[in-house]
């Protein structure tokens, strides 16, 4: 049984919404990654978006382009936390998206992450999902942890170069 819906309007959508996926696998939580496209299978998408819940899953990570209307409709429909990723587009860049996305009716909300930030929007799902899960918790700690550890030792070999060195 999967616990995160991941869902895009197209497979040209793949390259980010993966980056979603890849953060759930090291994180060990399951999840079902479907191409559905609101527009043009309306049906197979309202059916999607209202069982998702009873199928168990906890979190939508929608992600969608342009007009954007997949993370809002997921909204619409399934009662717990959706998580929006705004793909680049062509015409204009993912503000397109991006806007669809954030402006949201009250009463339908949609945290929305950065345009193409896949990777962002699993990690807010493993965060929410944390929430009531001290294992995940410990795991999102540990991550951090490894980040921090990677940016310190990037800056100790920048050290080493003499860049820091201000007193030249």
């Amino acid at each position: 049984m999967a616990t995160v819906g991941i869902v895009m309007g197209s497979d040209s959508d793949m390259q980010v919404m993966s980056k979603a996926a890849e953060v759930l696998d090291q994180f060990g939580i399951d999840y079902d990654m479907r191409i559905i496209s609101a527009h043009r299978e309306p049906e197979i998408f309202f059916d999607y978006a209202k069982n998702a819940a009873d199928s168990g899953m906890k979190v939508i990570i929608a992600g969608a382009g342009m007009a954007a209307h997949l993370p809002g409709m997921c909204a619409a429909l399934f009662p717990l936390p959706v998580i929006g990723v705004p793909m680049h587009t062509t015409s204009l860049g993912g503000r397109d998206s991006l806007y669809s996305i954030v402006q949201m009716p009250s009463g339908i909300p949609v945290a929305t992450v950065a345009i193409g930030g896949g990777t962002n929007a699993g990690l807010l799902a493993v965060r929410m999902l944390a929430i009531s899960d001290e294992k995940l918790l410990d795991k999102l700690k540990d991550y951090s942890e490894d980040m921090k550890n990677a940016v310190v030792a990037k800056d100790e070999k920048l050290a080493k170069t003499g860049y820091r060195d201000y007193s030249k």
